[in-house]
C-alpha cells in the first residue's frame, strides 16, 4: 500500500510516474495530463488505493515533459518547433482581424510531435469566425470547449479545426469583453498566457 511507503520510495514513484506521463504525452499522442497520468499509473502496476499521494500534479508533468523533449527528441523537437510556429504566425495573420492570441505548447514550447497549434480569437458572434475561414476557402470541424474562467465558473466555447499542411490549427472563439481575461490553465490554474503575433514573431527571431 502506498501509505506504507517510506517518504524516499514515494517521492521516487511519484518522479517515476512524472517521467512515464511525460513519455506518453510525447512519444503516444495523448494531450490530456489526466488521461496520461493512469496510463502510467496502469503501466507502472500502481492500483486505485496505491496510488494515493504518487500522483504527480500538472505541474510536475509539464516539468517533466519538458526534460524529456529536451533529452530524448532534442533537435527534431525544437526543428518541429520552429515550423509549428512559423505556421501559427501564418495563421494568426489569417485571423488578424480577430485579434488572434497564441496559447499552448507552441508558445511555451512543450509542443510534441503531435500537438496542435492552439490560437484564441474574440468576435461579437462566433459565426464571424467561421464565416471568415469559410470566405478563404479553408474547411473546418466545429466543437466546443470548456474552460474556467478567470472567476472560477466554467463556460463552454466554440472550436474550429482546419488542417494547414501536417498541422492542425485549433481556434477557440471568445467574447470582445474577454480579451484581457485569459482562462485558467489546465496546467497550474493560473490565467493561461497568450502570445501576440509581435510576441511570436520575437520568439522566431532568436
Amino acid at each position: 500500500m502506498a501509505r506504507s511507503l517510506s517518504p524516499k520510495r514515494s517521492e521516487q514513484l511519484r518522479s517515476r510516474l512524472a517521467q512515464e506521463a511525460a513519455r506518453i504525452l510525447a512519444e503516444e499522442g495523448v494531450r490530456d495530463y489526466l488521461v496520461a497520468k493512469r496510463k502510467a499509473a496502469d503501466r507502472l502496476g500502481l492500483g486505485g488505493s496505491q496510488q494515493r499521494g504518487l500522483i504527480p500534479n500538472n505541474v510536475e508533468i509539464e516539468s517533466a515533459l519538458t526534460e524529456y523533449l529536451r533529452l530524448f527528441q532534442g533537435e527534431e523537437q525544437e526543428e518541429h518547433l520552429r515550423e509549428m510556429r512559423q505556421a501559427a504566425a501564418e495563421a494568426m495573420k489569417l485571423l488578424k482581424p480577430f485579434s488572434p492570441r497564441l496559447v499552448g505548447g507552441v508558445l511555451d514550447g512543450n509542443a510534441t510531435l503531435h500537438s496542435d497549434i492552439g490560437i484564441h480569437v474574440f468576435a461579437d458572434m462566433p459565426e464571424a469566425v467561421y464565416m471568415h475561414l469559410m470566405d478563404k476557402g479553408i474547411p473546418v470541424d466545429i466543437d466546443e470547449r470548456r474552460l474556467r474562467r478567470a472567476n472560477g465558473n466554467h463556460a463552454d466555447y466554440p472550436v474550429y479545426r482546419f488542417i494547414a499542411g501536417d498541422v492542425g490549427i485549433d481556434i477557440t472563439v471568445f467574447g470582445i469583453h474577454e480579451r484581457g481575461h485569459a482562462p485558467k490553465s489546465p496546467v497550474d490554474g493560473k490565467p493561461m498566457r497568450r502570445g501576440t503575433l509581435a510576441d511570436l514573431e520575437a520568439l522566431l527571431a532568436t
